[in-house]
């Protein structure tokens, strides 16, 4: 008897995480043809590499300002929940992208449609990650690890199959994985209800926690984890400056175009195992201390290639994507479900991505101008010395500061 109830729960976890796993995998396999691929696909639309960069700076923007805004909403009692809002966001990705393969032509309409995706799946990664932790806590036994680093590996072999791909059939390719992708999505989130044993007999409609009023008082409410986001800040700007210039950073270092591709995959791939056991380290390590261990493996890694001489360090470099990246991303998802009340969870999740996102546009405005102007070890300094400002800030919020605070009312 025991042996069968022990088969049972095992299965409904293994149900629920394989569902999970599904939607991560479709979308991380659809970031790749949006994100990873977007100046290949907007340059053979005719844009400008300074088209491309106001264009990607544009969404970045406005994704950073949005997704917590979106996030405050859908933490208010009401209508709009963490899964309607995914679907909402699939389906306009999905329409956008097949209104790309009609209106290509017209530079304009590709600008506007393009920034509009391109900011949308960048909103609803947050609300990913929300929608886990509140169907856990709903009786959903979803291994989070597994089924995030799951989606990193679905981006490494999109990223590996997709570039010979598209240069034998064409960029529009990249739409056509896209529409499909998003068709998937569709149908596993459409599936993708609450367990039945939720406090609700219609737990799509259950009560949600009351309004716990806004920014400002979640601003009060968790110090730590706001002066934190400034280090996260920091963190992003020196990952992302090595992710947008890294073609040129490993043409210095004697490499090409393949040598990208490879240290792309490295890093992709390398991200799934950390991801998949960071629950085995989080019983023994506070997601607090693997964030601010996470910030100082971000400045190791830059400085790194701030000395490397040849591609073998390039790789050793991207190899610290395991104890940065693929730390960061799960710990500070656990951090936030772990410290924050039911009512903050998806605004917890979304102030996460935004500073992500706003890092990479500090990135892109610097980045290029230092690498154009004084040269690729200029620009490596700048994120070494920003990326260590970040890991003191880091270091400070997560032992100085209280993690909660409660507020008035």
């Amino acid at each position: 008897m025991l042996q069968r109830e022990f088969r049972v729960n095992t299965n409904k976890k293994q149900f629920w995480t394989l569902r999970y796993i599904l939607l991560n995998a479709t979308y991380f396999a659809a970031f790749c043809t949006i994100h990873a691929c977007a100046a290949v696909y907007l340059l053979e639309q005719g844009f400008s590499n300074a088209e491309v960069g106001v264009l990607l700076a544009v969404a970045n923007i406005v994704s950073a300002v949005v997704q917590p805004i979106a996030a405050d909403i859908i933490d208010r009692p009401g209508w709009l929940t963490n899964r309607r809002f995914i679907m909402i966001c699939v389906a306009i990705i999905g329409i956008g992208s097949l209104l790309l393969m009609f209106l290509h032509s017209s530079k304009i309409a590709v600008f506007i449609i393009y920034a509009l995706i391109y900011m949308i799946q960048f909103a609803y990664q947050p609300v990913m990650t929300a929608l886990c932790f509140e169907y856990q806590k709903a009786g959903a036994d979803i291994m989070y690890g597994l089924a995030r680093g799951l989606g990193s590996a679905s981006f490494a072999v999109t990223s590996a199959i997709i570039g010979k791909a598209v240069e034998k059939n064409g960029v529009s390719l990249l739409l056509i994985v896209n529409i499909v992708a998003m068709l998937f999505s569709a149908v596993l989130i459409f599936f993708f209800k609450k367990p039945e044993n939720a406090a609700s007999s219609d737990p799509e409609n259950s009560p949600k926690a009351k309004d716990n009023g806004g920014m400002a008082a979640f601003i009060r409410k968790y110090p730590a984890y706001m002066l934190f986001l400034v280090g996260t800040i920091c963190f992003f700007f020196a990952h992302n400056m090595i992710n947008d210039f890294m073609i040129q950073i490993i043409r210095n270092l004697g490499g090409g175009e393949a040598q990208l591709g490879y240290a792309n995959f490295l890093q992709a791939i390398l991200e799934l195992p950390v991801m998949a056991l960071i629950g085995i380290v989080l019983k023994k390590i506070a997601p607090q201390k693997l964030m601010v261990f996470s910030g100082a493996a971000f400045l190791v890694k830059i400085l790194i290639l701030l000395f490397a001489a040849n591609m073998a360090t390039m790789y050793i470099s991207q190899s610290f994507q395991l104890f940065a990246y693929a730390v960061f991303i799960p710990a500070s998802a656990y951090y936030v479900s772990n410290t924050m009340e039911e009512a903050d969870q998806v605004k917890g999740q979304a102030f996460i991505t935004s500073a992500i996102t706003m890092g990479g546009v500090f990135s892109n405005l610097i980045s290029g101008f230092i690498l154009d102007h004084l040269g690729m070890k200029s620009m490596l300094v700048t994120g070494s010395v920003v990326c260590a400002i970040g890991v003191v800030i880091a270091f400070a919020a997560m032992t100085k500061l209280p993690h909660y605070r409660k507020t008035a009312g």
